[in-house]
């Protein structure tokens, strides 16, 4: 029977809303404050969620000592504290969306897991809005 294990984890990283290929008006309109041209920063809070059998030698579905080491290499070594349009290859010319965002980190996620398990990434941009991707 699935079982889901879940863990979570908290970044901070600053970020603009911009479409360089729209006029400055466009941009104001569409992304508001979030278009901040001095950028502007937000407290994540990301849950990733494993789902799959649970290993009946261990009594796992997934280490969750490896869960955290792995997220921890992953995601907060390069997001944590990072101006996501600047400093990561991952948002250079990708828009810094959350759900862009939950979309990158699942899939930076993903690679490093075995095809069996089921990966879910939510992500909270502010205690209000939050973002949930299933792959």
């Amino acid at each position: 029977m699935p079982v889901t294990v879940c863990r979570k984890e908290h970044f901070n990283a600053a970020h603009r809303l911009h479409n360089p290929a729209w006029s400055d008006e466009q941009n104001q309109r569409v992304f508001g404050k979030c278009n901040n041209p001095h950028y502007h920063g937000h407290n994540y809070e990301l849950i990733v969620r494993l789902t799959g059998e649970t290993d009946p030698e261990t009594g796992y579905v997934y280490d969750m000592k490896r869960l955290s080491d792995l997220i921890k290499r992953e995601i907060l070594d390069t997001f944590d504290h990072r101006n996501l349009n600047l400093d990561t290859e991952e948002f250079r010319h990708l828009n810094p969306t959350a759900e862009n965002i939950a979309v990158v980190i699942w899939n930076r996620l993903r690679q490093h897991l075995a095809a069996p398990l089921a990966l879910s990434v939510t992500l909270y941009e502010t205690e209000r809005n939050f973002v949930e991707y299933h792959g």
